[in-house]
């Protein structure tokens, strides 16, 4: 019986299809847009009008799809012409006289009772009785006790009787016979046209495309989006998540993003909750929407094409620590190392959580060093901080946080966090999350002070190993002179004069991040 009723449903949708096929060509034909036109050409093909014809002298011309099960249930039923199978009419009525017996029934049970009842339907349960009333006008306040498996909904009163279950299963005896009979007309019929359907690829294609190319335009013309330029930079000034925009109350905070050949690593903090997770499936989604051909929710964006794009995105609820979750993380990073290359985007948030921190803080680290040999554009959000000062040996590297702001509460007088989901450069300062979550517990005093003294003895040493040498700052700074000069030359437009501005700029940028020109200028 299902696999009958999914083959009359398939018809009915077939037809249904190839009637609107008319009022799109119709849509097409005055567009001047080659590839427009070329759509509408190829609604030319004869096929489609020789397939709906050999559909209509079978299907009813009024049969097409409908919301609700019943009147879908109504359109399977009738939607083979009358006279083509005497059966099948004798079926169709005695289906019909039953149906009309359910109603005739629930009306006199109305009456009956002197109740507001009404038939209702559902694929599941068939046929049924609802009501709508309030329970304290109810004899006694209980329905009669004819009505059976009664369930109730705010005062919606759902339920059926003895008789009515007979008639359900007569009801659906009645179908199974039409579905038959009615499954072996439409086979017939799909026999005869399954020469034609190779057009129906075509409108597929036809279809899909169109629905993609009025969404980008209902995107576009509804809401402040641009139209992205591609180069070599990954370049998106104030953007905003596309998705969030649309569920959230209020437009969300725009940031800016920029990841350049000479810095194409950028590793993001900041607290849990502050925006690491959404900006990151922010950039992914942005750079899709480019490259798919659709503008882009920022002021301005430019893109480098990428040739691939991963995503290892964890969950700042997520924070199992089991073997099952460390493996799925070892599975996705694995994955990313082995087919990554210099054209991919790559974005990994939440890495080595799995494990235990000196663990996951090696394994992060390794993983970098890893890609950073590679020139992808990588974003990398992460909680372990002393990640962060890898920026001292790969000038490519840059660091930004999320921006958080604390305020004491009324009641109280407790700290409390508030979240900007702004973007700012360095890593962040907010440390120590899990003392900062002692304090507003009950630990005590003591513990907490001993812990705060341990973190600090801790930080100050791997800060001291890490700090840069004047030296090693002078590497970066020529670097980053050196990809900005390299930058300029493949992709300015400015004029000569500007351009010399420009370049006076950049020269005392460098001579501000590196010491050792310094020290000449202040010796001479």
């Amino acid at each position: 019986v299902k696999t009958a009723e999914s083959k009359i449903t398939n018809l009915i949708y077939l037809k249904h299809t190839l009637e609107l096929v008319e009022p799109l060509k119709a849509a097409l034909r005055s567009c001047n847009t080659p590839l427009l036109k070329a759509y509408s050409n190829s609604l030319e093909d004869t096929r489609f009008r020789i397939i709906l014809e050999k559909i209509t002298t079978v299907i009813n011309d009024d049969t097409r799809y409908t919301k609700g099960c019943l009147s879908m249930r109504t359109q399977k039923c009738y939607a083979v012409k009358p006279n083509i199978n005497e059966f099948l009419d004798i079926a169709r009525r005695t289906y019909t006289e039953i149906v009309d017996d359910i109603a005739g029934m629930i009306t006199q049970l109305a009456e009956k009772y002197n109740l507001p009842l009404k038939t209702s339907f559902s694929s599941t349960r068939g046929f049924f009785i609802q009501m709508n009333v309030d329970c304290s006008t109810l004899p006694n306040g209980q329905l009669p006790s004819e009505f059976t498996k009664i369930t109730k909904m705010k005062n919606t009163y759902s339920f059926t009787s003895a008789d009515l279950i007979k008639m359900n299963e007569r009801c659906q005896e009645s179908l199974r016979e039409i579905y038959h009979m009615t499954y072996l007309i439409v086979c017939k019929l799909l026999s005869e046209i399954y020469e034609h359907i190779h057009c129906l690829y075509k409108l597929s294609d036809i279809v899909s495309m169109l629905d993609m190319l009025l969404s980008f335009a209902h995107a576009c013309t509804l809401s402040d989006y641009v139209r992205p330029e591609f180069t070599d930079t990954l370049a998106i000034k104030q953007g905003w998540h596309p998705i969030l925009e649309k569920i959230a109350m209020e437009k969300p905070v725009s940031n800016n993003t920029y990841l350049t050949e000479g810095n194409n690593f950028v590793i993001i903090t900041g607290p849990n909750m502050s925006g690491k997770s959404t900006y990151l499936k922010q950039i992914a989604l942005c750079q899709i929407m480019a490259q798919i051909g659709s503008y882009v929710p920022a002021e301005y964006c430019s893109f480098r094409i990428a040739k691939q794009i991963f995503t290892r995105v964890g969950m700042d609820d997520d924070i199992e620590t089991n073997a099952s979750t460390f493996m799925k993380e070892m599975k996705e990073i694995t994955y990313i190392i082995q087919n990554a290359n210099d054209k991919s985007l790559i974005i990994i948030d939440e890495l080595g959580r799995g494990t235990s921190a000196e663990e996951g803080i090696g394994i992060c680290y390794a993983a970098c060093e890893y890609l950073l040999n590679l020139k992808a554009f990588t974003l990398f959000a992460t909680h372990f901080l002393e990640l962060c000062h890898i920026d001292a040996l790969y000038p490519n590297v840059e660091n930004y946080h999320f921006e958080v702001q604390h305020m004491r509460s009324s009641v109280g007088n407790q700290e409390k966090i508030g979240y900007t989901y702004t973007l700012s450069k360095g890593y962040t300062e907010e440390k120590n999350y899990g003392l900062k979550a002692a304090e507003v517990s009950s630990l005590p005093s003591s513990v907490i002070l001993d812990a705060k003294e341990i973190t600090n003895h801790i930080a100050k040493q791997i800060l001291h190993r890490q700090q840069s040498t004047p030296e090693m700052m002078k590497q970066r700074a020529v670097y980053h002179l050196a990809m900005r000069l390299v930058q300029t030359a493949r992709n300015s437009r400015l004029d000569p004069d500007s351009l010399r501005i420009y370049l006076k700029g950049l020269k005392k940028k460098y001579e501000a991040s590196c010491p050792v020109s310094r020290q000449n200028d202040e010796q001479q």
